[in-house]
């Protein structure tokens, strides 16, 4: 369907990766993933023909149509949101833009009759009388109502725009669909939608994310970049950890076999290659010893930083009551008469349409704004650390990351700092660095060791996910799962929320429903079975 023939891509000197020799098949979806930086999304843009390779080619089977995921928001803003998603059809809309342009002409000639026979077959060929109501459907499966397709996509929000733009990608029954990150900015119905589209699709997707339990869901392949080279694996997400990891400890063992192979042959050489009666052993040894390798491994581009989130000390049992709370933004009310009783080791889970919803819950409860009307109060003993959405106003100082983090910490003796800020993955000099030149995955890993300094007994973190390679996620998951105070969370990542939860809110504009020790999974079952589906 599309392959890479011998590809490589290298800025300067340094190699993403070298060689690779893919075919990618009908009928399979493949999860690209790879550190930060180690050139997934410009694997794609390789793979759409968007940019050249350093070297080989891309071959694309005769005829199939290739269909790409496009990330600026902006660029049809003067176009209906309707035409919008046709748009993704670029064939298609070509010839209803000619045919149209045709039969608009005052001096329709009889060459343009023709012509537009032409097109009228072309038209009929790819289904364009359903076009519309194609894509009109799609608009509805991925939540734009039907009163919103007629308008223009500069006067949509920024969520809705994801949304058509996801919408344009699948329009058409595409041959081969490129989707970076596709479930960034979803909500969960959304999500649920696009899995099951992408489980049911029959021709080639080839999927970057960041979301492990969506490649969970819809791989049947993972193509993972490291050690400069992209392989193949059969098999979803968990399996190619599983599987890697066995083949890494493989890897490792055999190696260590070897040297200890390698060190008992030298021990013998080195006792008798002087002794008359044993030299032609030793001799022979020589041999076996000279084709000896131990076999060399590039280091991988995987890092794992080392989260772990400790309370100086426990909350007592009055945390925080939450009464008739209200807040409104810009006019718009984003929740209203809000009364929730959190209580010792709750790790709730924040859930809305809205994502300003849950911001706003999270700004008012740290007094950063001010409710409209309601109260709330936190327990005495309660001590608590913050991870906001948006972090520039933390980094607006020009400061070293280590200097930068000796703020948060009354421990400020440097191999302390640079101890801490290893685990965090900067190393070297990297810990020098000014942090106003920090990438968003550095600044999230600067604020998780800020938060893990504070050792409070309350977390509140506001899609801590965003900018973050898988793991770092996994990393992150790990920490909040070992924490034993209490955590509120928003999230869009599947398993973050199945794994952490032991509660679900649901922020809703007829008011909240709370699900008491319940996970995520079961919360979506419940939803179902309300939903009649």
């Amino acid at each position: 369907m599309i392959s890479a023939n011998g590809v490589s891509l290298q800025y300067g000197q340094r190699k993403l990766f070298s060689n690779a020799n893919i075919l990618f098949s009908q009928g399979n979806c493949y999860g690209l993933i790879g550190a930060n930086g180690s050139g997934k999304s410009t694997f794609l843009k390789i793979l759409s023909g968007e940019i050249d390779p350093t070297a080989g080619s891309v071959t694309v089977a005769p005829g199939k149509r290739i269909s790409v995921l496009r990330q600026d928001q902006f660029a049809f803003d003067a176009v209906t949101v309707l035409t919008t998603v046709i748009m993704g059809h670029k064939q298609l809309y070509d010839v209803m833009t000619e045919r149209d342009a045709l039969y608009a002409k005052p001096d329709f000639s009889d060459a343009d009759g023709i012509r537009t026979s032409e097109l009228e077959g072309e038209f009929n060929e790819m289904g364009g009388w359903n076009a519309e109501s194609d894509a009109a459907k799609l608009l509805n499966d991925v939540g734009i109502r039907e009163e919103s397709h007629g308008m223009l996509m500069g006067q949509l929000e920024a969520g809705d725009k994801v949304r058509v733009l996801l919408a344009q990608a699948l329009f058409g029954n595409p041959d081969i669909l490129l989707l970076d990150e596709p479930t960034n900015h979803l909500d969960i119905a959304t999500c649920m939608y696009l899995e099951e589209f992408l489980c049911d699709f029959e021709n080639t997707a080839i999927v970057v994310s960041h979301d492990r339990h969506f490649l969970d869901k819809v791989c049947t392949h993972i193509a993972d970049i490291d050690f400069g080279k992209i392989q193949l694996y059969s098999g979803n997400y968990t399996f190619w950890v599983e599987s890697s990891q066995l083949a890494a400890r493989q890897r490792s063992e055999s190696n260590k076999r070897i040297e200890d192979k390698r060190k008992e042959l030298q021990d013998f050489i080195a006792r008798f290659s002087a002794n008359a009666s044993k030299s032609r052993q030793a001799t022979s040894r020589k041999k076996i010893l000279e084709n000896l390798t131990v076999e060399d491994f590039k280091p991988s581009s995987r890092k794992y930083p080392y989260i772990n989130f400790e309370q100086e000390r426990e909350a007592g049992n009055d945390l925080l009551h939450i009464n008739g709370l209200s807040k409104s933004l810009d006019g718009q009310p984003m929740f209203r008469n809000l009364t929730i009783t959190v209580e010792k080791g709750d790790k709730i889970a924040l859930l809305g349409t809205n994502d300003l919803i849950k911001t706003a819950l999270f700004e008012v409860l740290m007094g950063e704004l001010k409710p409209d009307t309601g109260t709330f109060k936190w327990g005495a003993s309660t001590s608590r650390a913050y991870y906001p959405k948006d972090s520039a106003k933390y980094f607006s100082r020009d400061l070293s990351v280590m200097d930068w983090l000796r703020q948060y910490t009354k421990n400020t003796d440097q191999d302390f700092v640079r101890g801490f800020l290893g685990r965090m993955l900067f190393s070297g000099d990297e810990s020098l660095k000014s942090v106003t030149v920090l990438s968003g995955g550095e600044r999230v890993r600067c604020m998780f060791a800020r938060m893990m300094l504070a050792q409070a007994n309350v977390l509140i973190l506001d899609e801590p996910t965003n900018h973050l390679d898988l793991e770092s996620i996994t990393a992150l998951n790990r920490g909040l799962e070992t924490y034993k105070g209490t955590i509120l969370f928003s999230s869009h990542d599947h398993q973050l929320l199945q794994t952490v939860a032991n509660r679900i809110i649901e922020i809703t504009p007829e008011g909240v429903i709370d699900r008491v020790h319940t996970t995520f999974d079961e919360y979506l079952e419940q939803r179902e079975v309300k939903a009649g589906v």
